[in-house]
């Protein structure tokens, strides 16, 4: 079984929801990620979704764009962040799922892309700008690796797509709670609670909610509904204007899952 998997089947033993913080691999350097990391960890985080600075993040709202922006000014690129995974490793296991556009892997290669991360230590990988139906080179390779592939289903997708869409995924589903980017604001309707309803009956497999999750009260309204909650934007914030606020207010959004 699988790091990712084995987490979300303890938690669920236990009742309880996976916390999964994201933040931006070298914002400012990769020396501060990893001392974000380790307070991610110390706060109680489940999984790290580490994010690979893009120059055109097209999922991403402006919050994640400057600190893109901010990482690629200090000279990261896919393969530091790999590099850097198999450097973190020397201090934590904590599974990493790195969060990368398909132009820098395609240009890294596909199998060399995955052979490296996967000897780094690397547990999972989202490509949001890279379908399944397009994907079937790269999911074919990650089955062989034990990478896992985490794929986004969207409030629009139908039930024929997220059936498609579910199955390509290893590890949890990404289910993206907003027709927009990150860091937009979370509107929990009824359509978002019975369309959620809807993709758990579809698969068995754990999904966990990212896009708009920016308070300790989102959180833990997502946490009566999902296996996971994926927050991003709000941290990389915090982390980057109120750094000494930070630990307190990642503390807050896990024990508001509780």
């Amino acid at each position: 079984m699988h790091k990712i998997e084995k987490i979300f089947k303890k938690l669920k033993s236990q009742n309880k929801k996976a916390f999964i913080p994201y933040i931006m691999a070298g914002d400012p350097d990769l020396e501060k990620t990893m001392e974000y990391i380790l307070i991610l960890e110390e706060c109680r985080a489940d999984i790290i979704e580490l994010g690979v600075p893009f120059s055109d993040p097209l999922a991403d709202g402006p919050t994640i764009q400057r600190a893109a922006e901010r990482a690629l000014k200090a000279g990261v690129t896919l393969k530091k962040v790999i590099s850097f995974v198999k450097k973190l490793r020397q201090h934590t296991q904590i599974p990493i799922v790195l969060m990368t556009y398909y132009n820098p892997v395609f240009k890294y290669g596909e199998e060399s892309f995955i052979n490296d991360a996967v000897d780094a230590g690397v547990d999972g990988v989202i490509i949001p700008d890279l379908p399944p139906d397009e994907g079937e080179g790269l999911i074919k390779l990650s089955r062989k690796t034990g990478l896992n592939t985490i794929f986004l289903v969207a409030p629009t997708s139908t039930e024929d797509r997220i059936k498609k869409i579910t199955k390509a995924c290893r590890g949890f589903v990404y289910y993206v709670s907003i027709t927009g980017i990150t860091g937009s604001k979370l509107i929990l309707e009824k359509t978002f609670k019975t369309h959620i309803n809807l993709v758990k009956k579809l698969t068995d497999k754990p999904v966990a909610v990212g896009f708009g999750v920016s308070t300790p009260e989102d959180a833990k309204m997502v946490s009566q509904i999902a296996d996971g909650v994926i927050v991003g934007s709000a941290i990389v914030k915090k982390f980057f204007e109120h750094p000494l606020g930070a630990t307190e207010f990642i503390k807050k959004l896990r024990e508001e899952m509780e």
